[in-house]
Parts: structure tokens; sequence; C-alpha cells
């Protein structure tokens, strides 16, 4: 396999019963063997994209002193600047070369029930949190549809994970991996690391620089066509499928030398449950060649875990 299988979500949103089979089975022996995928027919339009790369490039050009007025110990990084080489991989040192936003969960009411930090709004840039809204609904309904498909392949409900991510701690990073100045020393743009989450759609892997790694331990080019978003199974479906669905590594390497001087951006969703989700391995998924893996926690506190480990919360 020299990339990851292209799909067409548009199958799956058919009356067809035969092309809503055939996504369903794709998706999910994908999410089994590389644990990666490369989706068409999504709900995030072509100007939308465009349109938030416009507004996070403004973003990131503006001085250090008012990018720093957004970054907020109080929100655990959660929502708006996290600054450069502040992030690191679980179980490394060396910060990650890159400098990131982060749009959360909107509400259209108050948020009584839910203990999300509120959304950071930039002055500056008035247009950069209007396209966040929007790119951060498109994304939350394309996983949503994905959930769907993964739910029948895992043969529950079609609904099933509905309750757990309308609503959910979902998070829109930004990412800008700025020009390399100088020979990295053990950095790389995006360590080889696992995501913490239920799915990612990642927008901006139409380039090389993404890499996963697949079963023989070979690290593979991701690249997705202009109108393709990647989407990856995070560690938290890893674990709810006693590992049944793969998370898989992947890391962003750093550019040939002549290319140190051009910054990339890239914008995954990070799709989250609630918090009180109990991430427990599903019955269906245990058996005597499977037995459990994994004691039982809620999604709260093995996301609370993780943070600590990448360097982005303290230990309360």
């Amino acid at each position: 396999m020299s990339n990851i299988p292209s799909l067409n979500l548009s199958n799956f949103l058919s009356s067809n019963n035969e092309l809503k089979r055939d996504f369903v089975k794709k998706t999910g022996k994908a999410f089994q063997e590389i644990g990666f995928l490369s989706l068409k027919g999504h709900f995030l339009s072509k100007n939308s994209s465009e349109n938030l790369y416009n507004q996070i490039k403004k973003f990131f050009d503006l001085p250090k002193n008012i990018k720093n007025k957004y970054e907020f110990d109080g929100v655990k990084g959660q929502r708006g600047y996290t600054s450069f080489g502040k992030e690191h991989a679980k179980g490394k040192k060396e910060g990650d070369l890159k400098e990131f936003w982060h749009f959360g969960q909107y509400f259209e009411k108050d948020q009584i029930n839910f203990n999300y930090p509120k959304n950071i709004i930039i002055d500056e840039i008035p247009e950069f949190n209007t396209i966040g809204l929007e790119t951060y609904k498109a994304l939350e309904k394309t996983g949503l549809y994905v959930l769907r498909a993964i739910a029948l392949f895992l043969n529950l409900e079609e609904n099933h994970f509905d309750t757990y991510v309308v609503d959910g701690n979902s998070i829109l990073r930004a990412i800008h991996y700025p020009p390399i100045k100088e020979e990295p020393k053990k950095a790389v743009r995006a360590a080889a690391h696992g995501d913490i989450n239920l799915i990612t759609l990642l927008m901006g892997a139409h380039g090389k620089g993404l890499q996963v790694k697949n079963n023989q331990g070979e690290w593979i080019d991701a690249i997705a066509e202009k109108d393709e978003i990647v989407i990856n199974v995070g560690d938290m479906l890893s674990r709810y499928t006693n590992n049944k669905l793969k998370s898989t590594i992947h890391r962003v390497v750093n550019p040939p030398k002549k290319y140190w001087n051009k910054s990339r951006y890239s914008i995954p969703f990070f799709l989250h449950p609630k918090g009180s989700m109990n991430l427990n391995v599903l019955e269906n998924c245990i058996d005597t060649n499977n037995p459990k893996k994994y004691k039982d926690i809620t999604a709260h506190d093995f996301l609370t875990n993780r943070l600590v480990d990448i360097g982005v919360m303290k230990k309360s």
C-alpha cells in the first residue's frame, strides 16, 4: 500500500443500500488495516476551506505580542493560542516545531450542562472567528456520519455514537509549522504519536509531510487529493473496540532542507465525545482470542491523563 484508501461519503448517504453497505465494509477494512482513509463527498465546501486557510495565515502572521494575548493557562490549552514548541508527543521531551489555535464546541444557548471553556474571540481578525465556526460545524457533521458507518461495521445501532458526540468536547486545531531556521536538535514538526480522540478529520494533507506507520512498521506518505480530507482512528475508539480498529502512529516530518524557508499549515478536527462517555471495551469486541485489554475509564479522565502526558496540562 503506497497510500491510504480513498472513499466517498456520498455512497453512505445514498438511498442505494448496496453502495451504503460497500462504504461501511471499506471503512471498517481501512480502519482495521491501516487506521487511515481519505474522504470525498464531505460537508466542507472548497470555499470554506480556502477561507479558513487565508484567515489562519493572517493570524499566525500577527506579531508575537498580539498572539500571546490569546494564550491562557486557565483553559489548559483547549481554547485559543498555544505558542511555538510548547506541545510534545507522549514520551518525548523535545517540543514539536509548531504553534496552533483551538476552536471548541459552540452552543447557541448557555453552557449550563457542559463544563467547556468558552471560545476565544480574536479582535484583530473578525472573520477568523466566523469561518472557524462554519468549518467546525461542517467537520463535526462529516464525522458523525463516519461514526455511523463505523457503528454499523461493529454491528451496533447506526446511531450508537450520536448521543456521545452531539455537543461533544471536539476541537478544531489550526496549526502553523513555521520556516525552519537552523538544524533541529531531535525535534520534528510533529513527532510520532497516536491521537487521543475517537476520530480525527484532517484538512491540509495534500502534500508530503504526513506519514503513517503501516502494519509492517514502514512509514508511508498519507497524501489526499485536493477535494479530500484524511480521517484516522484515535486512541479512544481503538480502546473502545479493544484494538479492533487501529489507532495508527503517525508523524509530520521536516521537509528537505531546500524547503525549510516555507511554512506549512494543517487543520485537524479532533472529534471527542462528551466527557461522561464510558470508554469501557465493547462486549462484542471481546472473545477468547481477544480478551479485554483495557481497564474501564471515562472519556474525561482519559483525556485529562493524556493532556498531562503531552505537556499542555499540569498534574493537579
